[in-house]
């Protein structure tokens, strides 16, 4: 085992580092040579390759989990064999586990606790839909990438619940710190089992601790099927009645008495992400991402300054500006020596260039059907944070090519300082073109002058436009790299002068 690092599977995935072992498999970060980026590999370990029914539990797993894509969800990326050995390639998430991050921080902060629980359960519900239950839902299975987002993973032992076979014998899989009373006793497992083990995660982000201990996992898992789990109130004061309420009914013993389904936990989540907010009067990191996606009608209990985004925007706008402003005044001081120099007047407030239903256009010069979701991309202009236009799905987490976007007409021309973009998928690189005549579908094309570019985009982007005083009709956000992710989403785009 030691030996296996610096080899390449299949003339393409050099191991370069193990990251994570599993009863059946080790998983290793890994360089793609052929796109060069780094992956996630699990590789199942040569001993148990021979076991037929493990050899089908891991193959299950690469179909179970390719089915799914979502933005909360590590995607697969290929499957393969080699040597007799199979494996599966994964989106490779740089970051930590959850688990990690209680061990760092200790308790999280409730809002961000809650923030969390939501994307991990709309991560299920997508798996749900498809019929397909984690079975191991715990902390140690769900990654913080960079941005901060909460991303699920290791389906090694999901089943479709239309299916019978591999674990139809009653044994009881998973971790018992967090496994479902059912689940426990060798009973049906269904998505009501993931809600439960859902709940005591979020009980251990909020308390900073497991529920139980016992002498054995065994007795552990007898504790949730006879224990009632401790008041979290009791270990965290701070907790309202309403989140302490969404625990006690995910992690019920009888799953009659539980969540009957993702959408009822996510909707009393997302009321107390609103209750929670609004105590404390504001939101930083995570909590904020999420609180973009709330329904309208939630949102309007987040306090004033953080629902009321237009205005964060806007200052954020007047931040970037008037630092330019101050540097190029600063810069004529130091050119004129001391002597008295008019200083100039105070930056007006950016306002947003309106634009029409229909300004939005996709752009895809060299695709091969010269098209992108163009049917949605009036979706990113529309002042709608819960919907979006999305790139095609790239499963290489590469273009192929130079580029992708979409341009919108200010017409008849504006002078833009600024484009804001918000987006589900940050990370993606991004430049910004603008032009004055009609854009033809060719790429590169003269007509196009760059003004600005981001190397990772973030949940929401302020780009500084370079237009000086020139004016310009069409303005395209011109993707160039996925940086590893499947498609980019953007929510909305706005042009600021």
């Amino acid at each position: 085992m030691s030996t296996i690092l610096g080899t390449t599977l299949s003339g393409r995935y050099r191991l370069e580092a193990r990251i994570g072992a599993g009863g059946m498999s080790m998983v290793y970060r890994a360089l793609d040579e052929t796109l060069q980026r780094q992956v996630a590999v699990k590789l199942m370990n040569r001993e148990v390759a021979s076991d037929s029914d493990q050899l089908e539990r891991f193959r299950r797993e690469a179909r179970a989990v390719a089915q799914l894509s979502h933005p909360h969800i590590v995607g697969v990326i290929d499957a393969g064999e080699d040597d007799g050995r199979p494996y599966i390639v994964f989106e490779y998430v740089e970051g930590e586990t959850l688990k990690e991050r209680i061990r760092r921080m200790g308790r999280l902060p409730v809002a961000e606790a809650v923030a969390y629980a939501i994307e991990i359960a709309r991560a299920l519900g997508a798996a749900h839909a498809r019929h397909i239950v984690h079975r191991d839902v715990k902390p140690q299975n769900v990654l913080i990438d960079e941005e901060g987002s909460a991303k699920v993973t290791d389906f090694g032992i999901a089943r479709t619940l239309d299916e019978e076979g591999l674990t139809a014998d009653g044994r009881v899989l998973g971790t018992t710190d967090y496994v479902s009373p059912e689940q426990a006793l060798g009973q049906p497992v269904t998505g009501q089992s993931d809600l439960y083990s859902l709940g005591v995660v979020l009980y251990e982000m909020l308390a900073g601790e497991v529920p139980f201990r016992g002498e054995s996992q065994v007795a552990v898992a007898m504790k949730h099927v006879r224990d009632a789990l401790p008041d979290v109130q009791a270990r965290r004061p701070e907790v309202s009645a309403a989140l302490a309420a969404v625990v006690d009914t995910a992690t019920a013993k009888a799953p009659e008495n539980r969540y009957a389904n993702d959408a009822e936990l996510i909707a009393d989540l997302e009321d107390v992400l609103a209750i929670e907010t609004a105590r404390a009067g504001n939101a930083t990191g995570e909590v904020t991402s999420v609180l973009r996606t709330l329904p309208t009608g939630k949102q309007r209990r987040v306090p004033f300054l953080v629902r009321h985004r237009r205005a964060a925007i806007v200052a954020a706008v007047i931040v970037l500006l008037a630092a330019g402003g101050v540097a190029l005044w600063l810069t004529t001081r130091a050119h004129h020596g001391t002597g008295r120099v008019a200083q100039p007047a105070p930056p007006q407030a950016p306002t947003q260039v309106p634009l029409c239903q229909s300004c939005a256009h996709d752009f895809d010069p060299l695709g091969d059907n010269k098209v992108e979701n163009h049917n949605h991309v009036g979706l990113a202009i529309d002042g709608q944070l819960d919907t979006k236009w999305t790139t095609e799905t790239y499963y290489s987490g590469n273009l192929g090519k130079a580029g992708v976007g979409l341009y919108v007409d200010a017409s008849p021309g504006t002078t833009a300082r600024a484009m804001v973009i918000d987006t589900d998928t940050p990370g993606f690189t991004a430049q910004i073109y603008a032009r004055t005549n009609p854009p033809p579908l060719s790429w590169p094309d003269a007509g196009w002058r760059l003004i600005g570019s981001v190397e990772r985009v973030s949940h929401r982007q302020v780009v500084r436009l370079t237009s000086g005083a020139a004016k310009y009709r069409y303005y395209l956000m011109w993707i160039t790299s996925l940086n590893g992710m499947q498609e980019v989403a953007i929510n909305e785009l706005a042009l600021y002068r």
